[in-house]
């Protein structure tokens, strides 16, 4: 939850480059995407071989590309955006999604004074380490004074190994995020935070007005922005309304359309034919 009204190995990833190109080329399948959100459809299609998707003549499955669901959420407000980010990412061939926590920061005595709830133990804890297996990353945070949660800062200061080498550069990521008020920072908190990503050479997905006519809506008190989904929390005691919900779960189908895209394969030739 964000009380603030304003500011608070398995596989190596190289700098970008032919490498990093070939190593995304295995992973993927090509195939048409189609992705309808609040009355509007998205299509993209990428021309290649179709027996690609299920492992073809030579009868070996094709492994998914995985986007990370990297959290913080103290009353449970970003996780629940999380779950249903991650109902948006399976929903897209070819994609998974993979929910992780970032370390708690307070002691068990303090969390107990705040009346912090019990946590789902079938969420783990991830490494700063663990991020280079990741194909994409969304990362959620409460905002603390239009800033994210120091939690969540923690543990990007934790990745400086990561920054040193820059293995997640190249790597989609976006924001989700939760705030105590509707002018908390629902924008600034994610603007904020686009600086871990650059220092990481990291693109930045965000969503834009991709979601049609629900991010104009005016009838009801919805978090989210066209920096990534978000939520309202109050004092704690609002839950998402379906609204947000369904924006976070668009989040989720969006952000694995930009990382099908990524790994689709595509020509070196730039178009010009020579005559003799």
């Amino acid at each position: 939850m964000g009380k603030g009204g304003g500011c608070f190995p398995s596989k190596t990833r190289v700098l970008v480059g032919a490498s990093e190109h070939e190593e995304r080329l295995n992973q993927a399948s090509d195939e048409s995407i189609s992705v309808t959100v609040e009355g509007q459809s998205h299509n993209s299609t990428e021309a290649g071989a179709n027996n690609l998707q299920d492992g073809g003549a030579l009868g070996t499955s094709t492994k998914k590309l995985r986007i990370f669901i990297v959290f913080y959420s103290m009353y449970g407000h970003i996780e629940g955006l999380a779950k249903r980010m991650k109902k948006g990412v399976d929903g897209i061939d070819g994609v998974e999604a993979v929910l992780y926590r970032v370390p708690e920061t307070l002691d068990a005595q303090v969390l107990e004074q705040m009346q912090v709830p019990d946590r789902d133990d079938g969420i783990p804890v991830i490494s700063a380490a663990e991020l280079v297996e990741a194909d994409g990353i969304l990362f959620g945070f409460p905002t603390r004074y239009g800033c994210m949660a120091a939690q969540m800062k923690a543990f990007f200061d934790s990745t400086g190994k990561l920054w040193t080498e820059q293995k997640l550069a190249g790597v989609p990521a976006g924001f989700f995020v939760s705030t105590g008020t509707q002018g908390g920072g629902q924008e600034t908190t994610a603007w904020t935070a686009i600086t871990q990503l650059v220092h990481h050479g990291m693109i930045y997905v965000p969503i834009g007005y991709t979601f049609g006519a629900g991010m104009f809506t005016m009838d009801n008190i919805r978090g989210g922005s066209p920096y990534g989904a978000g939520v309202f929390s109050g004092d704690g005691t609002r839950e998402p309304s379906e609204t947000e919900l369904a924006l976070a779960e668009h989040q989720g189908q969006y952000m694995a359309t930009v990382v099908k895209k990524f790994s689709q394969p595509h020509s070196m030739t730039n178009g010009h034919s020579s005559s003799s």
